[in-house]
């Protein structure tokens, strides 16, 4: 398993991947930096790559998972609710690949804001 860390001005979170294609992709194009966009409960921001939807990409995944928005090329982290869920699910707009899970509180992505610098960095 590969490790990796999400950080912005007033926290970090880390998380670990699993070996998937698109995680493979991801882990080759570290380190890298992005401008954060809010939508609920869900983090997401525009990574340098495109890639291909794996056999388990679904738009509802467990909470704290790390994703590769495939419509938006953007890694998504999500950790409640966004606003086409139903219910207390995590729902993205559209399809995702599934790269991993977070560890830790994601409670500290609440103070993720919008337009905030996002880098992320092997662990």
């Amino acid at each position: 398993m590969s490790h990796i860390k999400i950080s912005w001005s007033s926290g970090e979170i880390f998380a670990e991947l699993r070996d998937t294609p698109t995680a493979q992709i991801l882990l080759q194009a570290l380190p890298l930096s992005s401008s954060a966009n809010v939508w609920g409960d869900e983090i997401y921001f525009s990574l340098p790559f495109t890639a291909e939807a794996e056999s388990d990409a679904s738009d509802v995944v467990d909470k704290g998972a790390v994703c590769f928005w495939l419509d938006g090329d953007a890694l998504a982290l999500l950790f409640g609710p966004t606003p086409v869920s139903r219910n207390d699910e995590c729902r993205l707009i559209s399809p995702a690949n599934i790269l991993g899970e977070m560890i830790g509180d994601l409670a500290v992505l609440r103070s993720v804001r919008s337009g905030d610098k996002i880098l992320v960095e092997a662990a």
